[in-house]
C-alpha cells in the first residue's frame, strides 16, 4: 500500500507541473492589469484560468498516465472519461432533471463535484486499474474491433457510472466530512495554517501530502486556496495563509540548513558536500524544488527532517498570524514571489522576506546543534565516505569510448547503469526491476538492494543523493533535469544505447586509445623554462601539503608560460595570476603563477588565453614579469596541480633543469 501511495504522489507531479504555466499568465496579467494595460492583461489572465479551471481533468489524465504500467496514451484518454462520466451525471443541472427539483434545491455537494480535484484524482486511478487489467483483453471476432486499448475507455465510462450512482449516496456526506475537517483547521486560525505546514513536510517521505494538499490549495473542502488567492476571490491576509510561509522555508530556510550541513561535513568531503547543497539550495530557492535537498538528509538524518517539519510549521503559523501574504501555482521559490507580488490579495508580501532571514538563522542554528549533538549523519559526516577503494573510483570515474562526445546526461545516464552493475551492463540489466522516475528522482526496483554499491553512487558528479528504501526500492536524487538522466538509461537498458558490457572491456578500449587522456599514467609537460621541483619544496604549506592534490613546480628563469596538458580553459583568476584547464577525460589541472601573488591584482601577468578556449600542451597560456614579481619578494615559482584526483601521485622525471613542452611529471 505504501508503495501504492508513493507511486500515486510521483504521478502527481504530472499535472502539478503543468501550473507554473498558469502562475506565469496570471501573475503577469495582474501585473499588467496594474500598469492599466487592459487588452493584454486580460488576454493573459484569461490564459492563466484556462488552466486552472480544467484542474480535476489534468489530475486525472495524469494520474491514468503515470499510475498505469505502460504510461500509454489509452490510459490517459480513459482518464478523461472516466471524469466526465460523473462531472455530466452528477451535475447540478442533471441532478435537478433526475430528482424532479429545482437546481436551488440540489445539495451543494453536487455543485463542488464540478471543480473537484479530489474527483479527478479518483477517475484517474480507476482509469489506471482498468488499462492495467483489460488492455491486452482479445474479445470474440465479431466485435475484435473493441479488444486491447480500444476496450479500456469503454469498460471505464460502465464503471463510472456504477461509480456515479453510488456517490449519489455516498459523496454527500464525504463531502461534508471533507468541509468540516477544513472547518476544523480554518476555524484554529494561524495554529491551523502551522499544522498543516508541520504535516505538509512530515508526510513528503510517503508521497501523501499531496492529498493533504488538495484539501487546503485546491477545491476538496471549499477552500481552495491557490486558485482564490490568483483570482482575487479571498479575502486579503487571510487567502493565501496556507502558501504564504513556505516562501521563508523555501527561499532562506532549508538553503541555511544546506550551509549548515556543509559547515560541518568532514574536510575530505567539502568539496563533495558543497557542491551537492549549492546546487540543491538554488533550486529550493529559485524554483521552491526542495526534494534534492530534503532527500539528502531525510532517511541519514531524521530528526533533523522533524526540526524541518516543526520549523515549517513554526513559518506558516507567524505568517498567518500577522497576516503575510503571497501565493504560487507551482512552488514558493523566488519565480512564483515575484509572479504573485502584485496580485490583488498579497498582503505585506515583503515581510516574508524578513520572516525568511529569521528561519534562515533558526534553521542554520538548529540543523548546527543537531547534527553536532547527535552526531547526525547528513552528508560528508561518514568517515568511511573519505577514502573509499580503486575499484569504486574506476567505476565512477569512468567514461565509456563509445559515447565520450556525448552530452553530460547521456554520461551521467551510463555512469550510473554501470555503477548499479558493479560494472558490466549485463548484471544492471539482471538487478534492475522496474524504472520510474519523478521530478528529480530516479525511482527504481532491484531484485536485491543489498547489492548495489550505494556508496560509489553517492561519488557520482550528478548524483545528490541516494537513499534505500527497502530490499527492492532505491531513489536517486538527481534533481530537476532528471528525465533526460532517466531517458537515457531506459535507452541503455532497452540497448537503444551502446555502451561498454564490463570493466574490462571498457580498460580494453581506453588502453587501446593512446592518446586518450583518460589513460594513466597522466603524463604533464614543464609550463616553463626553469628548475624542477616537487611540489613538497614549494614555499606554500597548502600546495606542498598536497592539500589541492599533485604536481610539480618549476622556478622559471624566463616569462612565457604554456599550457601543461591539452584541453579547455576553464577557469582565469581576477588577479590573472592562476588559470584552470579541463582535459577532454574531465582531469582538471590548476597553473598557479607565483606564490602569493593574488596580492599583486594582476599587474605582473598578461593572460594570452580566454575561458572557453581550447590549448594544446606548450601552447603559450600567459607572459609573468619575474622582476617585478621577486622585487615585491613574493616566489616566482609557477606550481602545477591535478585538483580533482587526490588518490593521484606524481612522479619527476627528471631532477635537472627542464625546457617548455619538455614532459616532466606523471601522475598514477
Amino acid at each position: 500500500m505504501k508503495e501504492y501511495f508513493q507511486k500515486m504522489g510521483r504521478s502527481l507531479m504530472l499535472p502539478i507541473a503543468i501550473l507554473p504555466a498558469a502562475s506565469i499568465l496570471v501573475g503577469v496579467g495582474n501585473w499588467l492589469a496594474s500598469l492599466k494595460v487592459g487588452f493584454v492583461a486580460q488576454f493573459m489572465i484569461a490564459g492563466g484560468n484556462a488552466i486552472l479551471g480544467v484542474l480535476p481533468y489534468l489530475f486525472a489524465i495524469g494520474l491514468a498516465l503515470g499510475m498505469s504500467k505502460k504510461h500509454d496514451g489509452a490510459a490517459a484518454l480513459a482518464g478523461f472519461v472516466a471524469l466526465t462520466i460523473p462531472l455530466q451525471v452528477l451535475s447540478p443541472a442533471n441532478m435537478a432533471l433526475l430528482l424532479n427539483k429545482p437546481v436551488s434545491h440540489i445539495n451543494p455537494a453536487f455543485g463542488a463535484i464540478q471543480g473537484n480535484v479530489l474527483i479527478g484524482i479518483i477517475a484517474g486511478l480507476i482509469a489506471a486499474a482498468m488499462f492495467d487489467n483489460f488492455s491486452e483483453v482479445k474479445l470474440p471476432q465479431a466485435i475484435s474491433f473493441f479488444s486491447g486499448k480500444r476496450l479500456v475507455p469503454i469498460l471505464t465510462a460502465v464503471v463510472m457510472l456504477i461509480i456515479s450512482l453510488l456517490m449519489l449516496v455516498v459523496w454527500p456526506p464525504i463531502f461534508t466530512a471533507l468541509v468540516d475537517f477544513g472547518k476544523l483547521v480554518v476555524n484554529l486560525g494561524p495554529a491551523g495554517a502551522g499544522l498543516y505546514g508541520f504535516f505538509n513536510r512530515l508526510l513528503i517521505p510517503t508521497g501523501l501530502h499531496h492529498a493533504l494538499n488538495s484539501v487546503f490549495w485546491f477545491n476538496v473542502a471549499n477552500i481552495n486556496d491557490i486558485f482564490n488567492f490568483l483570482h482575487g476571490t479571498g479575502i486579503k491576509g487571510i487567502t493565501g495563509r496556507y502558501q504564504a510561509g513556505f516562501f521563508p522555508i523555501m527561499m532562506f530556510g532549508l538553503p541555511a540548513g544546506a550551509l549548515a550541513i556543509y559547515h560541518q561535513a568532514r574536510p575530505a568531503q567539502k568539496k563533495r558536500v558543497g557542491s551537492l547543497m549549492l546546487a540543491s539550495a538554488f533550486a529550493s530557492f529559485f524554483t521552491g524544488v526542495t526534494e534534492p535537498l530534503e532527500f539528502s538528509f531525510m532517511f541519514v538524518a531524521w530528526p533533523l527532517y522533524v526540526v524541518h517539519a516543526a520549523l515549517t510549521g513554526l513559518s506558516l503559523f507567524i505568517a498567518a498570524s500577522f497576516h503575510w501574504t503571497n501565493g504560487f501555482a507551482f512552488s514558493a521559490g523566488l519565480v512564483d514571489f515575484v509572479l504573485d507580488y502584485h496580485l490583488p490579495l498579497a498582503n505585506k508580501p515583503y515581510m516574508l522576506l524578513v520572516l525568511g532571514l529569521f528561519m534562515a538563522v533558526l534553521y542554520y542554528l538548529s540543523f548546527t546543534f543537531m547534527i553536532r549533538t547527535f552526531n547526525l549523519m547528513t552528508p560528508g559526516r561518514n568517515p568511511e565516505e573519505d577514502n573509499y577503494s580503486e575499484d569504486q573510483q574506476v567505476i565512477t570515474n569512468f567514461t565509456p569510448k563509445k559515447i565520450s562526445n556525448a552530452d553530460r546526461y547521456t554520461q551521467l545516464a551510463e555512469k550510473i547503469w554501470l555503477t548499479l552493475g558493479d560494472g558490466s551492463s549485463e548484471i544492471a540489466k539482471e538487478r534492475l526491476t522496474e524504472t520510474a522516475h519523478c521530478t528529480t528522482r530516479l525511482r527504481y526496483k532491484f531484485t536485491d538492494t543489498s547489492a548495489i554499491n550505494v556508496n560509489a553512487l553517492k561519488h557520482i558528479d550528478g548524483v545528490a543523493g541516494v537513499n534505500v528504501l527497502n530490499e527492492h526500492q532505491m531513489q536517486i536524487v538527481i534533481g530537476p533535469e532528471v528525465q533526460f538522466v532517466a531517458d537515457n538509461i531506459d535507452k541503455i537498458r532497452n540497448g537503444e544505447l551502446a555502451v561498454a558490457n564490463t570493466l574490462n572491456e571498457a580498460a580494453t578500449v581506453i588502453s587501446a586509445a593512446k592518446n586518450d587522456e583518460s589513460d594513466l599514467p597522466f603524463k604533464m609537460v614543464a609550463v616553463a623554462n626553469g628548475s624542477l621541483k616537487s611540489l613538497a619544496e614549494v614555499p606554500d604549506e597548502t600546495f606542498a601539503s598536497k592539500m589541492l592534490g599533485d604536481g610539480f613546480a618549476i622556478v622559471p628563469n624566463e616569462g612565457t608560460i604554456v599550457a601543461p596538458v591539452t584541453g579547455e580553459i576553464t577557469l582565469i583568476f581576477p588577479t590573472q595570476h592562476a588559470i584552470g584547464i579541463k582535459t577532454a577525460s574531465g582531469t582538471e589541472v590548476l597553473v598557479h603563477m607565483g606564490v602569493n601573488t593574488v596580492e599583486l591584482d594582476g599587474l605582473p601577468f598578461e593572460v594570452q588565453v580566454t575561458v572557453g578556449q581550447q590549448v594544446t600542451a606548450g601552447q603559450s597560456l600567459a607572459n609573468m614579469d619575474l622582476i617585478a614579481i621577486a622585487a615585491s619578494r613574493k616566489a616566482t615559482d609557477v606550481i602545477v596541480v591535478v585538483t580533482n584526483h587526490p588518490e593521484w601521485q606524481a612522479t619527476l622525471n627528471t631532477s635537472n633543469d627542464v625546457q617548455r613542452g619538455q614532459q616532466v611529471a606523471t601522475l598514477n
